[in-house]
């Protein structure tokens, strides 16, 4: 929205708290990250020798513009220090396995006895107190125990079928791999996205964001989980699930099935474009002649516009397939991008995460940022990845070396008081306010977004306790009819507005007089046509944040149609999702959380905004892309100004993995997948392998050697592995005490059926009046004091309209009246009746009458 400016105020939103990063990995450190943006002053608390996975390349980005102390927490001396910090601070953040802080005297109980507005995030593998609590949990290991390397490509029919124990869509129809997504194999997928740490990262910041809005009105912190099992559960939410009845009318999409092209073409300069939606009409049109024509005659083809969503499509598919594939190659991938943008249809080139970060548009917006790193040079990284209106976002300056900041951390503490044996702060001690319906309990939120990126915020929020209010146009019940839909459309009330008719401002005005939070990802001129553009609303509602979010940066791309797609090109992420690097084809990632990363981050934006509003009584403006969350999904990766590369682990093509220690292998009858990062972890295959060159004294005892011969070494472990059965070498791996988990194609199901998954609402199922029992991902946070929770099934368009009209004081005359001059709706038809104008009776489409009373 380039024609707004913001006067900023102030130093962030955070600016004046104190985080303790305890924390190391992904998660924690990009969590923390987010935080400094905004103002809050991070300490990383590292052990002695530092956090032992500061090789990483993309710690240059996550640990900027923290504080760096050494601590050792066994010693009684640094934990006396420890815990004068803890006992003043606002936040703390770690992701020890659960038991350790127990053992060190650090756990949220004691922390929280001598500061009770503490809020605590620990982010673990698996969560506490279950079976898994204790396994090694890297991403690798957690996509293989969760299913998640079998949803990258998607399955035949899709994931919804084999969970549901149902025969997929025409089982028999076979496709060539050219065709698909991915290399030229069956099996898992090993993606170069981190995507549990990605999920439990978004997770833990918009509970920390939370449960400070909450602060303001208890007075109380909180203990905030998450965990890396519920990050991969969150970046699948558009994959995973279940239900009854698959037959429903327009449940099932081709989307998800692994068949299905996913308009993904070569151009003639060998680099890649993904068209998407696919567009045979325009792709056929624009380059059947012998120059590329962005404006041509679309009404002289009868080919589609775009694919529908049903699975039938899947034959329209393959039918388009090849002439699209050879009209695309008849011209460059800038060519296209080019034509794309003039004629406003999404079509971008697929770029490295070094070209992203090389893009000046990027740099401007302040996505991508530019920093003097001590150890490195000049860098380019993410940058900024959500606005406030009154607080834009600062990046505060490079990592930190290693204790740099032990000797001022250690001042500080011995400056402040011993902690008392316990806290109620006095400013504090009349805030007894409970929120037993979750953090945002109180909040209503008007949900005009569209697709999947801008209701996914809006139902973070209702997890988080917010009542949402979706604003449906009358025709949405084709879209709401999709499982894509269902999946981010939970926990919310629907009434159903012709925006368009001359009664709608009156509705739509009735129910901003009772809105807290405005959020929705159109065009931003077409919001001021529809008269809710910020500033129209700014002036009378002073209260209200407003969030905006797109598919661009800000500049010249801002108005042009983006998506989850468009975001992964430009930032990288199919690049590295395909193993580009090392031979591979663009992959799109069925777990790819470009939108619903976008989601979290406007979820994250807007619970900031009222945690300043509960201080100030001012709302104020939000905003984000999609292509920001690309951006953080591919921050591992950080690039010279000049767009060249760092040295980093890169995707094989046939993605199994990025080295010998960190791949799926093949077994006899399965797969395995191992995540090696200790040396004592590569001596104990060599004994459970019989490998004798990678122990101790052997040839490949270092990680010199093992790097320089690492071919090799894959081919020993693989040989060694193929002939044993997955359960056989799991029991041999595991009792060795190596890092593996089996890959296996019945994880997801095994996780769907487990009852503490579902006692803890990490999966929901519950009845739908289309489909019977529907299952979905759940909960990706828990709190202690403000219990977030599913609000309810997804709901059908217009379901609510007659009970929020009356709610907003229409009396049922002219409620009647609306429904009858065309202006809401709430009527349901099935759409298998809907040529002849029926409605069954007693279905649960049928519109619903209503009398004076």
């Amino acid at each position: 929205m380039a024609s707004i400016e913001r006067t900023p105020t102030g130093e962030g939103v955070l600016h004046g708290l104190k985080v303790l990063d305890l924390s190391w990995g992904t998660a924690g450190p990009m969590a923390t990250m987010l935080l400094s943006q905004q103002g809050a002053q991070i300490t990383k608390i590292e052990p002695p020798g530092g956090d032992p996975f500061r090789s990483q390349l993309g710690y240059h980005a996550w640990n900027r513009g923290k504080r760096s102390a050494v601590l050792d927490l066994k010693d009684a001396g640094d934990r006396a220090t420890f815990l004068k910090l803890a006992a003043r601070a606002d936040v703390l953040l770690e992701s020890f396995r659960p038991g350790v802080t127990g053992r060190l005297g650090i756990d949220f109980e004691t922390l929280s006895a001598t500061n009770s507005r503490l809020i605590y995030c620990s982010i673990t593998g698996y969560g506490r107190d279950n079976a898994d609590s204790q396994r090694p949990a890297y991403d690798a290991l957690v996509a293989a125990r969760s299913g998640l390397h079998w949803e990258q490509r998607g399955r035949v029919g899709g994931s919804t079928a084999h969970l549901s124990g149902k025969p997929p869509f025409s089982p028999d129809y076979e496709v060539p791999f050219e065709a698909q997504q991915g290399p030229p194999r069956e099996g898992p997928l090993f993606p170069a996205s981190r995507f549990p740490s990605l999920g439990a990262a978004y997770a833990a910041t918009v509970g920390i964001s939370a449960a400070l809005r909450a602060r303001e009105i208890t007075g109380r912190g909180q203990w905030v989980e998450t965990s890396l099992m519920q990050g991969a559960l969150a970046s699948g939410v558009l994959a995973f699930g279940i239900a009854e009845d698959l037959d429903a009318w327009g449940f099932l999409t081709w989307v998800n099935d692994s068949r299905a092209p996913k308009g993904i073409f070569e151009g003639a300069d060998g680099r890649f474009v993904h068209a998407w939606p696919p567009s045979p009409r325009f792709v056929l049109a624009a380059g059947e002649g012998e120059s590329l024509n962005a404006t041509p005659d679309l009404a002289a083809r009868e080919d589609p516009d775009r694919i529908g969503l049903g699975p039938e499509e899947l034959f329209v598919l393959h039918h388009y397939w090849k002439p699209m594939a050879d009209t695309v190659k008849k011209f460059t991938a800038d060519q296209w991008t080019e034509a794309g943008a003039q004629a406003g249809v999404c079509i971008q080139k697929v770029r490295s995460p070094e070209e992203g970060l090389a893009d000046p548009l990027l740099l401007a917006d302040g996505c991508v940022t530019e920093i003097d790193d001590p150890e490195l040079g000049p860098i380019r990284t993410v940058g900024t990845l959500y606005k406030l209106g009154n607080h834009p976002g600062t990046i505060l300056g490079p990592q930190a070396p290693v204790g740099r900041d032990t000797g001022a951390v250690r001042a500080e503490a011995e400056a402040l008081p011993e902690p008392p044996p316990s806290a109620e702060p006095g400013e504090f001690a009349q805030k007894r306010t409970s929120l037993p319906g979750g953090p945002l309990q109180g909040i209503r939120v008007l949900d005009f977004g569209l697709a999947v990126a801008g209701p996914h915020g809006a139902q973070v929020l209702s997890d988080l306790g917010a009542e949402v209010i979706k604003v449906n146009a009358l025709h949405d019940w084709y879209w709401h009819s999709s499982q894509l839909a269902m999946a981010c459309n939970r926990g919310k009330r629907s009434i159903a507005i012709n925006l368009k008719h001359p009664d709608a401002p009156e509705a739509i005005a009735k129910l901003l007089d009772s809105a807290d939070v405005l959020l929705h990802n159109m065009r931003y001129p077409a919001a001021i046509k529809l008269g809710i553009g910020y500033e129209t609303l700014a002036e009378k509602y002073p209260r209200l944040v407003y969030c905006h979010t797109r598919g661009f940066e800000r500049g010249e791309r801002e108005n042009l149609p983006g998506n989850d797609q468009t975001g992964a090109c430009l930032a990288g992420v199919e690049w590295e999702d395909g193993g580009c690097s090392r031979g591979g084809r663009p992959m799109w990632s069925l777990t790819s959380m470009g939108d619903t990363g976008n989601g979290y981050l406007a979820a994250i934006g807007i619970s900031q905004a009222l945690y300043e509003r509960e201080q100030t009584g001012r709302g104020q403006w939000v905003d984000t892309a999609i292509v920001n969350a690309q951006l953080l999904n591919a921050s591992h990766s950080v690039a010279r100004p000049d767009g060249s590369a760092f040295e980093r682990p890169r995707l094989d093509a046939m993605q199994t993995g990025f080295s010998a220690g960190v791949r799926l292998y093949p077994t006899r009858d399965g797969w395995i997948c191992l995540c090696l990062v200790k040396q004592e972890e590569w001596e104990s295959l060599g004994r459970a392998l019989a490998i004798p060159d990678l122990l101790a004294g052997g040839n490949w005892a270092s990680q010199e050697s093992r790097s320089a011969h690492d071919d090799g070494i894959t081919s020993m472990i693989e040989a060694a592995l193929a002939p044993r059965s997955a359960g056989d070498a799991f029991a041999l791996l595991d009792s060795a005490g190596v890092p593996c988990e089996i890959s296996s194609e019945r994880a997801s199901i095994d996780l769907w059926t487990n009852p503490e998954a579902l006692k803890q609402q990490w999966i929901v199922r519950y009845p739908h009046p289309m489909v019977g029992e529907l299952g979905q991902v759940g909960l990706a946070m828990s709190f202690s004091d403000t219990p977030a929770k599913v609000q309810g099934r997804p709901f059908l368009v217009g379901e609510h309209t007659r009970e929020i009209l009356a709610e907003l004081g229409y009396q049922d005359s002219r409620i009647n009246e609306l429904f009858e001059s065309g202006a809401v709706n709430d009527e349901h038809v099935y759409p298998a009746l809907a040529e002849e104008g029926a409605v069954v009776a007693d279905s649960p489409w049928a519109p619903k009458q209503a009398s004076d009373s």
